[in-house]
């Protein structure tokens, strides 16, 4: 076997955990926080796609990276004001009925707004093309993903690990009650966490519309595997989240690199047997006193 093209695989696999990422982080940092589990995050994806063919005509792609995440990190909040916030305190299997039935409602509007059909979404002429690394090739696009994904996440570890509204966040994670003893209200947090959330899972809609065919069920198909990879993860690790991407993303990649492309979905869900039966907190997750 060629050693550039099995590297080249394996990279392409790790593209796939780093988009996987930028969704799986938003959905344990949902639940985490609010006890929701968000059925409807992959929706917000190919929003964030679809959205994307439509801004870029105006604003240009590089304008769409930056805008989109933003006007679904908006939807996100008025989804989190009118929708979870009913739904905070009481059993997660009602959130979970709630969001699969607003991801069908999304499914199908744009369904009705675009049509069924795939569409084709051109990658800018700046980042067309291939690197050359002596023999090895690869993709200008696919490393501009991947620096774009580390970018994000790095900014968002710093946002929780860095600053006073991370402090409350991870505190609220683990024990709200501690903040309401001391008179802080975690609603504003809310809001602000299913935004940063969503958001992300609208930037990765924007990062692979020159990729993948943009369709209306295109966000169904990548839900799954974010939420393989949070529950590899752990509830409540930043940094388990990210190792179970990556790692999703290797046994992807490299099935597909040893010529079985057809049992890579099963080779992750085998994984996540695995570290279920060896640790079922997940790799890195945390106790949440309140889920116990």
């Amino acid at each position: 076997m060629n050693l550039f093209l099995f590297l080249s695989q394996l990279l392409n696999g790790l593209l796939d955990g780093f988009y996987y990422l930028l969704i799986a982080i938003g959905l344990s940092l949902i639940f985490s926080l609010g006890g929701i589990v968000n059925l409807a995050h992959g929706a917000f994806f190919a929003i964030g796609a679809y959205l994307a063919i439509v801004l870029t005509p105006y604003i240009g792609f590089f304008g769409a990276v930056l805008a989109v995440p933003l006007i679904v990190a908006c939807m996100g909040m008025i989804v989190e004001r009118l929708l979870f916030t009913r739904f905070y305190r009481v059993d997660p299997l009602y959130s979970l009925l709630l969001t699969f039935g607003l991801a069908m409602v999304i499914e199908q509007g744009l369904r009705w707004m675009f049509g069924s059909a795939p569409l084709a979404y051109s990658m800018p002429d700046a980042l067309r093309g291939q690197v050359f690394m002596g023999d090895f090739v690869y993709s200008r696009y696919r490393i501009f993903l991947i620096c774009v994904a580390i970018a994000a996440v790095a900014g968002l570890w710093f946002l929780l690990n860095r600053t006073s509204f991370g402090r409350i966040v991870r505190a609220g994670i683990q024990n709200p009650d501690i903040l309401s003893s001391l008179g802080i209200s975690l609603r504003p947090y809310l809001s602000a966490v299913a935004g940063i959330a969503i958001g992300l899972a609208g930037l990765a809609g924007v990062l692979m519309a020159p990729i993948n065919p943009v369709h209306p069920v295109m966000g169904a198909e990548v839900l799954t595997a974010a939420f393989v990879v949070v529950v590899i993860g752990g509830l409540g690790s930043f940094w388990g989240v990210v190792l179970a991407a990556m790692l999703v993303g290797l046994v992807k990649g490299f099935m597909v690199a040893i010529g079985l492309p057809s049992w890579s979905l099963a080779a992750i869900y085998l994984l996540m047997f695995v570290v279920l039966l060896l640790r079922p907190r997940g790799l890195m997750g945390e106790r949440i006193l309140r889920f116990e």
